[in-house]
């Protein structure tokens, strides 16, 4: 059980250089689990904007704080969960003892939690909430990347989920740069109706400028959800905002803390 008085919670986003939206809903899930109260502190660390992952490690001074919990508000368990986070945190495992006393916990990504199946027929359903789903082909969008093969699992683990659904025409998972890529939606999908959710953090440049340039949609048309449905080539294409921010997400980042200790159990018991 966590304990409020000495306890922390350190969120890892990815942020950006070039664009500032990139870690808002990092930022924003921050100040709302810090008004909960749940946490001693609740910070954030970011690989490409301030403060870094090299700064996180002079955050939690105070010596009533015994473990941190790390969750990284990432999407899939690849490059940057694998190899990045840990080398920046010098984290040695899934606990790491520091020489404070401290012990920081290595929790799982967000993207691994059960509630993204949720979220993500959620988005879809904000984004043609009038379309019959029988006859609309569901896309979910992941980055995908050549630095590590586990990027695209999150994609795909979800479309297996909601395709066993059986409650959309179709169900594929699509990526920026592996195939199947975005770009030959129109080669991969049959219906009229096409709903698009980007499984990505935050509506940043690969939201709403990359992946709507993949698709064919005219950037001066894009206006969030309520500039659906965009005209393709005699296709009708439903788009949403990214799952990340989705204010639920407080929720999975607390929770996957939670879960850390309660596996951990599991396993000491299970020994």
């Amino acid at each position: 059980m966590i304990s409020r008085s000495n306890t922390a919670l350190l969120i890892v986003g990815h942020g950006s250089t070039v664009n500032p939206d990139s870690s808002a809903p990092t930022l924003m899930h921050a100040a709302d689990i810090r008004r909960r109260g749940i946490f001693a502190d609740v910070a954030c660390g970011f690989w490409k904007e301030e403060p870094s992952l090299r700064d996180a490690l002079l955050f939690f001074r105070d010596p009533a704080i015994r473990d941190v919990y790390v969750v990284p508000n990432f999407i899939s368990e690849g490059y940057f969960t694998r190899t990045v986070i840990p080398r920046e945190l010098e984290l040695t495992g899934p606990e790491t003892h520091r020489r404070s006393g401290q012990i920081w916990k290595y929790c799982k990504p967000v993207g691994n939690h059960q509630r993204m199946t949720e979220l993500l027929l959620q988005r879809a359903h904000e984004a043609a909430p009038e379309i019959p789903e029988g006859e609309t082909t569901l896309l979910v969008v992941g980055h995908g990347t050549g630095l590590n093969d586990n990027s695209a699992v999150a994609a795909k683990h979800q479309v297996e989920i909601i395709r066993a659904l059986d409650r959309y025409a179709a169900v594929l998972n699509v990526y920026m740069e592996e195939p199947p890529l975005v770009s030959d939606w129109l080669k991969l999908t049959q219906t009229r109706n096409v709903v698009v959710v980007p499984f990505f953090i935050s509506d940043g440049l690969h939201s709403y400028e990359d992946i709507p340039v993949m698709l064919g949609i005219h950037s001066e048309s894009l206006n969030g959800e309520s500039g659906n449905p965009h005209h393709v080539q005699g296709r009708s294409l439903f788009y949403s905002t990214a799952i990340g921010t989705d204010p639920k997400f407080a929720d999975v980042i607390i929770e996957q803390a939670v879960s850390f200790d309660t596996q951990k159990q599991e396993l000491e018991s299970a020994s």
